[in-house]
């Protein structure tokens, strides 16, 4: 018995130390990272039914190009130019979908407009992509990928977000990078 409540200690101190130095990597001034919500081990890789939507269904991806602002704040809420985790429908079946990390790129009533982001390296496959129809930026590393992976973004699909829907933050792009992925979305 007493083995086992060193055991639980131990292991709890060690929690907190963890926390600790994850805590001590955030830049100054930025709010702690929400933790994500324990996903059960059945309905992990699999895709979700649709999450809630303001004002009800979703009624499907942004057309067009949208009023693209910066307005990252870090006070918590989702702003465009921050990087978040949410529930993004899948292209060919709204009603389903998975989480995605998306760079907030406007908003569009009370949805947040964003385009989808990947750690996968498109540049190899870029004439495939370009024939499917699909368009990639380089944005590079940035704390939203724990491991520092470099990320591209797609370009040539906006999807709304319900802001309720945003699981987490990861952080704010940086005003010079947002301005690019902006041009090339106004140039696509």
């Amino acid at each position: 018995m007493a083995r086992s409540r060193t055991v639980q200690r131990l292991a709890r101190v060690v929690g907190l130390a963890a926390r600790a130095l994850r805590e001590s990597d955030r830049a100054p001034g930025t709010p702690p990272r929400r933790r994500p919500r324990p996903v059960p081990p059945s309905a992990r890789g699999q895709a979700r039914p649709a999450a809630p939507a303001p004002g009800g269904d979703y009624p499907g991806d942004f057309d067009g190009v949208p009023d693209l602002v910066y307005a990252a704040d870090p006070d918590g809420r989702p702003d465009p130019g921050e990087v978040v985790w949410t529930w993004v429908p899948y292209e060919e079946d709204h009603r389903q979908g998975k989480d995605r990390p998306v760079l907030l790129v406007g908003r569009d009533g009370p949805w947040l407009l964003a385009l989808g982001l990947t750690s996968q390296d498109h540049d190899r496959d870029q004439a495939q992509e370009a024939r499917a129809g699909r368009h990639w930026f380089d944005i590079g590393a940035g704390a939203w990928d724990r491991t520092g992976r470099p990320s591209e973004v797609r370009l040539d699909r906006v999807v709304r977000v319900d802001p309720a829907a945003v699981r987490r933050e990861g952080a704010a792009l940086d005003r010079a990078r947002f301005d690019a992925v902006a041009a090339a979305v106004r140039a696509l």
